[in-house]
């Protein structure tokens, strides 16, 4: 198992376009995570927080507290990308591993803009 991490982590040391693309993900989860983390404000009101098309009320709403699963969600996400992209490097080659990385930084955007719609909307 340690030869496998050494393994590993000397390879994306040894490709400096990838060790720049996944620690600027990481770079982007920490500032993303940090800008929602200081948007959310306490409050009484409730927030729509997901929709389903099955049962009495489509819409379902969560206290203000909801919001902070998007400041965890974006760290858990950029971790994994990390290690999936290491393991694609490793097994599928640098194209791949790129790839994902760049799929990685996309997801974390696309939580950043909902967060920020989801508050926006909430507290006008």
């Amino acid at each position: 198992m340690k030869e496998i991490l050494k393994n590993s982590f000397t390879e994306i040391l040894s490709d400096k376009y990838l060790v720049v693309l996944l620690s600027s993900m990481i770079v982007v989860s920490i500032v993303s995570s940090i800008i929602i983390g200081l948007s959310i404000q306490p409050s009484e009101f409730q927030l729509v927080s997901h929709y389903s098309a099955y049962g009495i009320s489509h819409y379902y709403r969560d206290q203000w507290y909801y919001l902070f699963v998007f400041v965890f969600f974006e760290i858990f996400v950029a971790l994994i990308h990390v290690a999936v992209s290491a393991k694609l490097l490793i097994e599928k080659g640098r194209s791949m591993a790129i790839m994902f990385a760049w799929s990685g930084i996309g997801v974390i955007l696309l939580c950043l803009a909902m967060a920020l719609t989801l508050i926006n909307a909430w507290n006008p």
